[in-house]
C-alpha cells in the first residue's frame, strides 16, 4: 500500500518543483527500507495492542481452565498456567497481516502466503474455541484439522501449478531458465543441481511442507515462549533466504534459484519476525498469554509455503530443526505405543513423555532450562541451513 502511494505521488511530481523534495520516497522501492518498516510496525502494533487484546480475552473467559499436559503427567516444577489467556495468536496475526499489507508489494506468492495463514489461523481459532468449551483440552478432532490443511495446501499446490513463473539459476556462468510453475523444480540442501519433479510430486511435497511445518510448530507451542522464540530464529532464517532468492545478482552469486517476485515475502517475514517479537514480550515465562493453535497452526503454515515459493522446502527441515524433532517424537510415541500393545498386549514408550520438551521436564529440568537450551539448539540448526548457500 505505501509503495503504490509512494509510486503515485512519485508519478504526480515528476517533472515539477516537487520532484526534488519528495525524491526521498524512492526509498520505498528498496525491499530492505520496506522490510525495516515492516518489522518495525509490526513490532509497535504488538506492544501497542497486546494489554488490549489480553484483557479482551480475559473478558471473553478465553482462558485456559484445564490443566495442561505436563501437569497432568505430574510434572515436578510446573508453575500453574490455569487462567491464561489463550488465542494469543489473534495479535501476531493481526500485527502480521496490517504491517504486510502496509509495507508489501502485493503479488501472487505474497496473497497466496497470507491466504493461507488466515485460513489456517481461522482453524487454529476454532480448535482453541472448542478446547475452551469443553475445558478439557480435546479440542477439535484431528482428523478434522488435517483435512482442512490438506485441502488448503492441495488448493496451494494445484494453484502454483497452473501459476506460470519464472525460474532463474546460474551454475558456472551458464545460465539455466525454466518458465513452469514453482512446485515442479526442488534444490537440494549442500546440491547446487536443480530436479525436476514433476507436477503431481511437487504438490505432494507442497501439501507435506505446509501440512508438516504447521502441525510441527504446533507441537512445538507447550512451554512459555518456546514455539515463539524458535518461529523467530527459523523467521530469520527465511528473510535471508527469500531476500536472496529475489535478488537475480545474489541468486546468480550463491548459485540458487531465482524467483521473480519472491523478494516481496521479505517483507513478509520481516512483518513476521517483528509481531513475533512483540508477542515474545507478553509470552516469555511466566506467560501473560499463550499463542494457541491460533497463532502455531498459521506461523507454521505459512513457513511451509515461503519455503515451497522460493524451491527450498528442505531447508526449512533443516532451519526448523527443533520443530521436526518434536513432531518426530510424537510419531514415534504413538506409533511404538500402538506397536508393542499390539505384539505384547501393553503399550510402551520411547520417551518419558512427547513432545520432546515434556520429555525433559519429566527428566528434572526447569521450564526457562529446556526452552532456552532448545533456543540454542533452534540456532545451531540456522547456522547449519545458512551454510547451505556456500557448501554445495
Amino acid at each position: 500500500m505505501l509503495y503504490l502511494l509512494s509510486q503515485h505521488i512519485l508519478d504526480w511530481a515528476h517533472g515539477g518543483e516537487w520532484e526534488s523534495r519528495l525524491a526521498f520516497l524512492r526509498l520505498f522501492k528498496y525491499i530492505t527500507v520496506r522490510s525495516a518498516g515492516a518489522a518495525i510496525t509490526s513490532l509497535v502494533l504488538c506492544w501497542w495492542l497486546g494489554p488490549g487484546v489480553i484483557r479482551w480475552l480475559k473478558a471473553q473467559r478465553f482462558g485456559q481452565e484445564y490443566a495442561d499436559k505436563a501437569q497432568e503427567a505430574g510434572v515436578q516444577h510446573v508453575v500453574d498456567k490455569k487462567g491464561t489467556p489463550t488465542m494469543g495468536g489473534i495479535l501476531i496475526v493481526l500485527s502480521l497481516v496490517l504491517s504486510t499489507m502496509l509495507w508489501a508489494q502485493w503479488n501472487a506468492q505474497v496473497e497466496l502466503t497470507m491466504l493461507s495463514v488466515l485460513v489456517l489461523a481461522g482453524l487454529g481459532f476454532y480448535d482453541d474455541y472448542a478446547k475452551i468449551l469443553k475445558q478439557s483440552g480435546g479440542g477439535t478432532p484431528p482428523r478434522v484439522k488435517l483435512i482442512t490443511q490438506f485441502a488448503l495446501a492441495i488448493f496451494v499446490g494445484i494453484y502454483l501449478w497452473n501459476l506460470p513463473a519464472k525460474s532463474e539459476l546460474h551454475l558456472l556462468g551458464v545460465k539455466a531458465v525454466w518458465h513452469s510453475n514453482l512446485v515442479s523444480t526442488l534444490m537440494l540442501p549442500f546440491y547446487k543441481y536443480p530436479l525436476h519433479i514433476g507436477a503431481v510430486a511437487g504438490v505432494i511435497i507442497v501439501a507435506l511442507a505446509i501440512v508438516g511445518s504447521s502441525n510441527a510448530v504446533n507441537l512445538t507451542d507447550g512451554l512459555d515462549g518456546l514455539a515463539t522464540g524458535c518461529t523467530l530464529i527459523v523467521g530469520f532464517v527465511f528473510l535471508f533466504f527469500t531476500y536472496l532468492a529475489g535478488n537475480i545478482k545474489a541468486a546468480a552469486y550463491l548459485q540458487i534459484p531465482y524467483v521473480a517476485g519472491a523478494g516481496e515475502l521479505t517483507v513478509f517475514c520481516a512483518a513476521l519476525l517483528g509481531a513475533g517479537l512483540g508477542f515474545l514480550w507478553f509470552n516469555c515465562h511466566p506467560a501473560q498469554v499463550f499463542m494457541g493453535d491460533t497463532g502455531s497452526l498459521a506461523l507454521g503454515g505459512a513457513f511451509g509455503i515461503v519455503a515451497v515459493l522460493i524451491h527450498q522446502p528442505f531447508v526449512l527441515v533443516i532451519a526448523g530443526g527443533v520443530f521436526v524433532a518434536e513432531a518426530v517424537s510424537v510419531i514415534l510415541q504413538k506409533g511404538w505405543f500402538k506397536f508393542t500393545r499390539i505384539r505384547t498386549g501393553t503399550g510402551q514408550r520411547i520417551f518419558l513423555m512427547a513432545p520432546l520438551h515434556h520429555h525433559f521436564q519429566k527428566k528434572g529440568w526447569h521450564e526457562s532450562q529446556v526452552v532456552m537450551r532448545f533456543f540454542i539448539l533452534c540456532l545451531l540448526c540456522a547456522v547449519v541451513a545458512l551454510a547451505t548457500l556456500k557448501l554445495r
